[in-house]
């Protein structure tokens, strides 16, 4: 049995991984931290979970094995090093930190502790996505060109995101840094390193933080990846497209249709994908107890931080941000 900590209730995923923690027979869940203690407590109870003010304290437990972070972007590397130091393996959701700098040296601590790290990017673990990942790699489609990822819901227009995601400090940026890992993290794993990153981000509903972005990723050899989002979109799918010399793929609407056309040939509607990854904690759990791999590692983690540090500067700068 693993026995896991809740580092923070910040994140609003953090009841989606309360529960999957909850309903995996391999993970004990033991104790909520937060340093908001009021949002603390009331979560725990919702739980019926014990609530504990001081990280440092639950750090110190010998009762706890690992930890579940949920906590603030820019807290991350505070609360990810202490844990590592203190010998716990480590899940985290994304984005791994606000800057390459921290990263890093939350990389150097986890290395150096020797725990068991994943960060949770669940659209590598679809059968849509891990099919267009095996007709790139396949060369199906031929030389790719371009990719395009469009990922974006209406939080902030419609008004269901927390205000606290509107704080540039805390969550360093708005719904590219959010939303926007996603289109980040897929086309790094499909095309590997991008040379540039082009952004540019607007305000529609007048926060602090971006709720409309576009990034803009060239590779070597001229292929180039689009990452849209945002938090203003009513009733956007997620959708996926590929383009090649020798075909293009497209994955499409709520249901997300898998659709292929090759040189010459009618389009095809595919059905016989690829069968779903573990999710992330499910990894993470195999990880700790069988010693397995994880798709989403901490070289998987780094790569969209830096990635998404640059989209940041460019857009700052008005100008191409080089990797």
């Amino acid at each position: 049995m693993i026995r896991t900590a809740i580092l923070s209730t910040w994140h609003v995923h953090t009841k989606d991984y309360t529960r999957q923690a909850m309903e995996n027979p391999n993970i004990e869940l033991k104790v909520v931290w937060d340093d908001n203690v009021e949002k603390g407590q009331n979560f725990a109870a919702d739980w019926d979970l014990p609530f504990e003010s001081n990280l440092d304290t639950v750090l110190a437990r010998e009762d706890i094995d690992a930890v579940i972070v949920d906590a603030p972007t820019n807290q991350h590397h505070e609360v990810i090093t202490k844990a590592a130091a203190a010998g716990k393996h480590i899940f985290t959701e994304k984005v791994l930190a606000i800057t390459n700098k921290e990263a890093a040296a939350i990389a150097e601590a986890v290395a150096e502790a020797g725990v068991k790290f994943v960060i949770s990017f669940p659209h590598r673990t679809m059968r849509h996505n891990l099919y267009a990942k095996q007709v790139i790699d396949q060369g199906v489609l031929g030389n790719v060109s371009l990719v395009r990822i469009r990922n974006a819901h209406n939080g902030a227009s419609a008004g269901w995101l927390p205000e606290h995601f509107y704080d540039p400090e805390t969550c360093g940026g708005g719904a590219m840094i959010d939303l926007g890992a996603h289109g980040m993290y897929l086309p790094l794993w499909l095309l590997g390193r991008p040379e540039t990153v082009q952004s540019s981000f607007t305000y529609i509903t007048g926060r602090e933080v971006e709720d409309n972005a576009v990034a803009v990723m060239k590779f070597p050899g001229g292929a180039m990846a689009i990452n849209e989002t945002g938090f203003v979109s009513q009733d956007s799918p997620f959708s996926l497209e590929v383009y090649g010399d020798k075909g293009c793929l497209f994955v499409l609407g709520p249901d997300n249709n898998v659709r292929l056309k090759l040189g010459g040939q009618d389009w095809q509607t595919v059905t016989d994908l690829p069968p779903a990854l573990p999710s992330a904690m499910e990894q993470w759990v195999a990880a700790i107890q069988e010693g397995t791999p994880v798709e989403f590692d901490m070289a998987a983690a780094l790569a969209l931080t830096e990635v998404m540090e640059a989209a940041y500067v460019s857009h700052e700068k008005g100008k191409t941000a080089e990797l």
